[in-house]
């Protein structure tokens, strides 16, 4: 359980879930991570536990990891017998897909995406990940139902994939909960909030080359040449050291933090002045909605997909073609400079509530069980 968007949705989902009195299997490739200990204790854990995975390095081979695991997952599936298999990232599908022939069983699959299919392989160089998506196209059409978490992803996989429509459900993320505002109340230490001082950008993420955050730095360096500003990036990954050399290229290293990991994000975008987002690609930003309950200003590319179902096309904040920093910059502007109202942010940020999500997660879950019983 890393500290991932992923990860925190399907966290969201087993406490409502618990809440309601349901029992909840969760497995996961390995034990640990920053989520853990958040886990409900009436979750049943188990680990895909395989000698020949802890051998490989974690950042680079994380989807190999997943599908050495497929015998153990199986296994599970054999022994455990579940009602339903819900298959909770898009990098899992594949595996639970494997799996449960491997099994040999009729449990009940549902895949949860939450990454367009086609624009997050688009170009892919490694021959690894063009298989997937390959494989992908061909292996959809087994699975019972599959949940996209963004309009743009459920027209994607039924335009690529064998899939029947009607076997697609999109289901927004669970991001707004009653906790996110106390949340976003929260202190932290960090000089740069200082009341008194400049103004304040936020982003967001894992530091990898489809959150783009490259484009942010070229953008925040224009806005930097107008105005007194500075600039804060939370998260972790291995694009560091590359944003930090730009950074210092571009001559604004003084001006730009990059803090890592955080435990609570929305209480720093409750103090930012704008939150940007600058991605390649997503599938349902939950940071865009979090920032939204903060009541943090927005700005985000127009990036397949989730950007502008959330903001609802510009409504609720500022969108930006991809990988244009000079469009971010003015749209950085115009928002420190004329903001969306804070009680309009919130309540559209309300529209993601847990309740709504787990009402749909549950209707699709007990459709699938009954059609295959």
């Amino acid at each position: 359980m890393t500290g991932g968007g992923a990860q925190r949705r399907i966290l969201t989902l087993m406490q409502e879930f618990v809440r309601r009195g349901h029992r909840i299997d969760l497995v996961t490739v390995m034990d640990g991570g920053v989520l853990s200990s958040e886990v409900p204790p009436e979750v049943h854990r188990f680990s895909l536990k395989n000698k020949f995975i802890r051998f490989l390095p974690g950042k680079n081979f994380r989807k190999l990891k997943l599908f050495c695991s497929r015998n153990a997952l199986a296994e599970y599936l054999c022994q455990k017998k579940p009602e339903v298999l819900l298959s909770a990232a898009s990098h899992t599908s594949l595996t639970a897909i494997a799996a449960r022939r491997l099994s040999g069983t009729e449990t009940p699959l549902v895949l949860r995406l939450s990454s367009h299919l086609t624009a997050s392989h688009a170009g892919a160089l490694n021959i690894f990940n063009r298989i997937r998506y390959r494989t992908a196209c061909k292996w959809f059409s087994e699975v019972d139902a599959v949940i996209a978490v963004a309009d743009g992803i459920a027209e994607d996989i039924a335009a690529n994939t064998r899939l029947s429509p009607q076997r697609i459900k999109t289901i927004y993320n669970p991001t707004f909960t009653p906790d996110l505002i106390d949340r976003s109340l929260e202190s932290f230490d960090h000089p740069w909030f200082d009341e008194k001082g400049p103004q304040v950008i936020l982003g967001a993420g894992r530091l990898t080359s489809r959150k783009d955050f490259n484009n942010l730095i070229r953008a925040f360096a224009v806005v930097r040449k107008q105005r007194e500003v500075r600039l804060i990036i939370l998260g972790e990954g291995g694009k560091r050291g590359e944003l930090l050399d730009l950074a210092r290229d571009l001559g604004v290293s003084k001006d730009v933090d990059m803090p890592g990991f955080v435990q609570n994000p929305l209480a720093w975008m409750s103090r930012a002045s704008v939150f940007v987002l600058s991605s390649e690609c997503e599938g349902l930003p939950g940071v865009l909605i979090e920032a939204m309950a903060a009541g943090c200003p927005i700005v985000s590319t127009n990036c397949p997909s989730g950007p502008a179902e959330i903001l609802e096309n510009g409504k609720f904040g500022r969108l930006v073609p991809v990988k244009d920093p000079l469009a971010l910059a003015q749209a950085i502007m115009a928002t420190l400079d004329s903001p969306r109202e804070e009680q309009l942010l919130r309540a559209r940020a309300s529209d993601f509530s847990v309740t709504n999500a787990a009402d749909e997660y549950i209707k699709v879950l007990s459709q699938v069980v009954r059609r295959v019983s």
